[in-house]
């Protein structure tokens, strides 16, 4: 309807809606040249300080101070980390933010978020026929959060529904469900890392996050906001700490992949850097032992993938470099983004 009414060029249209991803699949023919797309995200930690009164003045200092690899005064520092800390739980779900700037109430939040949560189970269920993929889709979108405390970090075919000699190919449309909803942010292996990534790109082995840090910590934790806000050392906040780095990550870069080699180990996420034409890792830590990444180092001393520098993010306010690595506090990961060569050398 809208591609006729276009041609009429008495007005422009902008449509919204959610899952729009299952939608157009279905959708038999869609008016090429007539639509251009923009996907929308939960807000950022940017959008979050934003939220909680940053002003602009503050944001562009910020902003400076990580393009000039400067760390923040030890004040500004606390007080970034704090409230990224409380994004951890909070999340950017618009509904929720609302809700932490109004109450500061975790249980009222928590409300929240298991309302999308359900919301989501709904459309599952308006969206796929089949009862059983409707009950694998969930399983699997339930499974997330104990995978995310494993070690590899990622869904085994056999274990959603305990079944031995069960394929991730078992499972291909209800892997592509929770991907296309926008649900869950997919992060696919690569054992062969070279720009661009999509080339070495392992369609069979990949790590599914959900949506939104704070989906994750109300399934982890509940209505306990200690283990966040204090760093209880018996407690790994990993798996937090890599879910908000891969929400960032893909509203900046897309799509996002990791190293995964047997012999050399595994890397959290690996991006293009259109600006060096290489590939950037990026490991997330969120303990003391920041420094001590054997995979990362692994991965950096093989000359063949031309890897110009990587990035180790951690909760430390110093900002240094060693080799080729550079190690920065995590807030910044907001201000991380595929680089593209200046306009003037755009023109061929």
């Amino acid at each position: 309807m809208l591609k006729f009414l276009r041609q009429e060029h008495r007005y422009r249209f902008i449509c919204s809606g959610s899952l729009l991803g299952i939608a157009l699949k279905k959708t038999v023919s869609v008016p090429v040249g007539s639509i251009i797309p923009k996907k929308m995200y939960q807000l950022d930690f940017e959008e979050f300080l934003i939220a909680n009164d940053f002003g602009e003045d503050a944001i562009v200092h910020l902003r400076k101070s990580f393009e000039q690899k400067q760390p923040l005064s030890p004040e500004v520092h606390d007080k970034v980390l704090s409230l990224f800390k409380r994004y951890l739980l909070v999340g950017g779900m618009p509904d929720a933010v609302n809700e932490y700037l109004n109450s500061h109430n975790i249980v009222k939040v928590r409300e929240v978020q298991e309302a999308i949560r359900e919301l989501y189970a709904v459309d599952a269920s308006r969206y796929e026929e089949d009862a059983a993929k409707k009950l694998y889709i969930r399983r699997i979108y339930d499974m997330i959060p104990s995978q995310m405390e494993n070690k590899k970090k990622r869904i085994v075919a056999k274990d959603i529904l305990d079944r031995k000699g069960d394929r991730f190919s078992n499972y291909v449309e209800e892997f592509e469900y929770l991907i296309n909803s926008g649900i869950t942010i997919p992060s696919h292996a690569i054992s062969n890392p070279k720009y661009p990534l999509a080339e070495s790109q392992q369609k069979n082995l990949l790590k599914l996050y959900m949506n939104d840090v704070g989906m994750l910590t109300s399934q982890l934790y509940h209505y306990n906001i200690q283990p966040i806000l204090n760093d209880i050392a018996s407690i790994n906040l990993g798996s937090v700490y890599e879910s908000a780095v891969a929400q960032e990550l893909k509203a900046h870069y897309e799509k996002l992949f990791y190293y995964d080699n047997k012999q050399k180990g595994e890397v959290d996420f690996l991006v293009d850097d259109s600006g060096t034409m290489s590939v950037l890792p990026i490991e997330v830590k969120s303990g003391k032992d920041y420094t001590v990444h054997s995979a990362l180092d692994n991965l950096m001393s093989i000359p063949d993938y031309h890897i110009v520098s990587s990035i180790v993010l951690s909760n430390e306010r110093e900002i240094e470099t060693k080799g080729n690595i550079l190690y920065l506090p995590i807030y910044y990961v907001m201000f991380m983004e595929n680089k593209v060569p200046e306009k003037e050398n755009l023109y061929f």
